[in-house]
């Protein structure tokens, strides 16, 4: 028996979303505030120790508590958290769970139960918060009903939680309420659930001794190690200090009890006193070891405080599973039909190749002297690290992104959605007369973000770039063009334009706002190999992204379109490439049309060239259609090295003249091609409409 799926209905950010976990591992990943945490604690609050909050409550269920009016025909909103559990009906499982049926007709490969955080009765709570907040003369309260459920213990005596069993019956979900004593009983019975938090506290001799190793090891030894026969010897050890002590004692107390003698006490008719050892091997550990660290080569030992945060770090999660999964097996009564770990950030101090091991040395941990047949544990791992993400199967992948959730009296309510990655399958991908199979793009998608070791998960919008000289630069035009973007979490993806259209599935399935800057590379209609200017009358785009976002190939064509025209899939996705622009050369304008980065670059930067601030490699000719030629065949040539002349745009300092007014009005910057600041400004417009509230 395994935990199938979850669906977590208004708590938090979490207004109603669904999770499917994986038999062995599944991995939460997604931006900051996108709702991880807030997952974790909905199964926490209804399945562990967490007391629920007022603020536990999703914006539009807080914005309905206080518009409930007694009569009405609306009910007070509940946080719900729905658990469906594969069974095989083969097994001994099936008698555990047969009480959850509702009907013979049942499925009973699947078992589902809700858990509600529901008001115990309507009619008391309103009596008390009318009493406590009576209606003023204008028709208003001093505060509303969530404030009241809010302050001090009111929630929980208004509140608590309701159990049902599930069952799907044609497309429809029917809840079948279950006495609270029975539901617990029921639920403790198919599911435990476990906790390895972020917030460990193992850093230094500051942190709480709750968290740090050595009373995790003694904890590990009270509750996992204490057999019989263990027992009996730790006691055995225990007792011979014990009598070593007191004969210690005796002799050591013996001047004090003489004096105390001296003054009368004890009377001959009082018992005498006695300093006795009362050591027992629990509380012997529990109180008064300590770890330390022992050098091999000299034996020498150190306090636990004098080694690494990472290795701390590691060995107290690997102590906390094994804990808990042995204490799932020696729950030898009504054991919990399943266990589910949830380990939060485990990359915290952990270097790259740790990360990348971790997954693999947790089952280690759960397999090492295991019981021959026993089932294991489920874990959820939440993490922020492309290494951990590297290991891990691409269908074992759960997204969180931030999302609108709806709007409420014209007010827009910021949410989350998760997407699994099992269900991700790109669509087939027509380039010309080939036509890329899904199972193949799906491949190249995994191993492009495993070798380099993407963080697309975790940002607020991609960047997909034609190559290394826009990578390099991208950071400088950012500064220039769009600062806010400095702000964002952003993927720069180094794709080349024959890659870029590859990603757009992905992109849209994640819901990911992504910018796709590339090349027009304009070549010859005659011979699709040969390069040629972009201002050539008939010239096509060799550019597979282009071809395939716009439809058209023509540069021509191309060159004409709007702004809106490259704003394409509902807002998520800006294409960029060079157009022909305007430039200010020798007191006149002129229109130039680079094919690459480099081009445009030069085209719209004339003056520092000329100035031989820069350098292409050539002295640069005046006349406009001379400047266009020259510079084409320069940059198309074997010996111009693009990284090259990147590396020379972010070392150039633009110099300053004798004037300084008019080194006050001057720009201190190289321009950024136009394409380029374009779609940045885009981009920046786009994710200052996604501000989101936080987990």
């Amino acid at each position: 028996m395994r935990l199938k799926s979850s669906t977590i209905r208004k708590f938090r950010r979490l207004h109603d979303v669904s999770i499917v976990f994986e038999s062995k591992e599944t991995i939460f990943v997604g931006p900051n505030n996108s709702g991880k945490t807030s997952a974790t604690a909905a199964i926490r609050s209804f399945l562990g120790n967490r007391e629920f909050k007022i603020h536990d409550f999703s914006i539009p269920a807080i914005v309905a508590i206080d518009a409930f009016v007694p009569g009405d025909e609306t009910s007070l909103p509940q946080i719900e958290l729905d658990l469906w559990f594969h069974i095989d009906p083969d097994s001994i499982a099936f008698g555990r769970v047969f009480a959850l049926a509702t009907s013979l007709s049942a499925d009973f490969s699947e078992i589902g139960m809700r858990c509600a955080f529901a008001v115990n009765d309507t009619a008391e709570l309103w009596k008390h918060y009318d009493s406590a907040f009576p209606t003023k003369e204008d028709g208003t309260r001093k505060r509303p009903l969530s404030f009241f459920l809010g302050m001090e213990g009111n929630l929980k005596k208004y509140f608590s939680i309701k159990v049902s069993s599930l069952e799907r019956l044609e497309q429809e979900l029917v809840a079948t309420p279950i006495s609270v004593q029975e539901g617990k009983k029921l639920l403790s019975s198919l599911l435990r659930v476990d906790f390895v938090d972020a917030q460990r506290n193992i850093d230094d001799e500051n942190a709480a001794r709750s968290n740090r190793l050595s009373d995790a090891f003694a904890t590990y030894y009270r509750r996992n190690l204490e057999q019989a026969e263990l027992a009996e010897e730790a006691i055995a050890v225990i007792e011979q200090n014990n009598e070593s002590l007191n004969r210690h004692y005796d002799e050591r107390f013996r001047p004090l009890m003489t004096m105390i003698g001296g003054l009368g006490l004890p009377s001959d008719n009082d018992r005498t006193m006695k300093v006795v050892s009362t050591l027992s091997s629990e509380v012997a550990l529990r109180g008064n070891t300590e770890l330390f660290y022992v050098d091999a080569s000299t034996s020498h030992e150190l306090p636990e405080a004098y080694n690494g945060l990472g290795f701390k770090n590691l060995v107290f999660m690997a102590i906390q599973v094994d804990h808990f999964y042995r204490q799932w097996l020696a729950t030898e009564d009504t054991r919990p039909l399943c266990q589910m770990i949830f380990i939060e950030e485990p990359e915290v101090h952990l270097h790259a190749q740790v990360q990348q091991t971790f997954i693999r040395q947790m089952w280690d941990v759960l397999t090492a002297d295991a019981p021959e047949g026993e089932s294991k544990p489920q874990l959820t791992i939440t993490t922020h690290s492309s290494h951990i993400l590297d290991t891990v199967e691409f269908s074992k992948i759960r997204y969180f992104r931030r999302s609108q959730i709806g709007e409420q009296e014209r007010v827009t309510f910021q949410g989350t959605t998760v997407q699994s990655l099992r269900q991700f399958q790109p669509e087939p991908l027509e380039l010309g007369d080939a036509v890329i199979a899904p199972e193949e793009a799906l491949s190249f998608l995994k191993k492009y973000l495993r070798l380099t070791h993407c963080d697309l998960f975790f940002s607020d919008a991609a960047i997909l770039v034609e190559g290394s000289a826009e990578k390099l630069l991208l950071p400088r035009m950012i500064d220039i063009s769009a600062k806010e973007l400095n702000k964002k979490y952003l993927a720069i993806l180094e794709v080349g334009g024959a890659y870029g259209m590859r990603f757009a599935g992905l992109l849209d399935f994640l819901g990911i706002p992504y910018l796709v800057i590339t090349d027009i590379d304009s070549v010859d209609p005659a011979n699709n190999r040969a390069n040629c200017v972009a201002t050539r009358p008939g010239a096509i785009s060799s550019n597979a992204t282009l071809g395939y976002f716009f439809g058209e190939t023509g540069v021509a064509a191309l060159s004409v379109k709007s702004f809106d025209d490259c704003v394409q899939a509902e807002g998520m996705r800006f294409v960029a490439f060079q157009k022909p622009v305007a430039v200010n050369h020798l007191d006149s304008a002129h229109t130039f049309h680079g094919r690459t980065l480099e081009e445009a670059f030069v085209y719209e930067n004339l003056e520092l060239f000329h100035a031989k601030g820069l350098s292409i490699g050539i002295d640069l000719p005046n006349a406009p259609a001379e400047i266009q030629e020259a510079v084409w065949k320069r940059i198309k040539s074997s010996t111009f090295k693009k990284t090259e002349f990147a590396m020379d745009v972010l070392a150039y300092e633009i110099p300053e003249g004798e004037d300084e007014e008019a080194n006050a009005e001057q720009n201190k910057d190289w321009n950024v091609p136009h394409y380029i600041a374009e779609g940045l400004k885009w981009l920046e417009t786009r994710l200052s409409q996604n501000q989101g509230a936080g987990e």
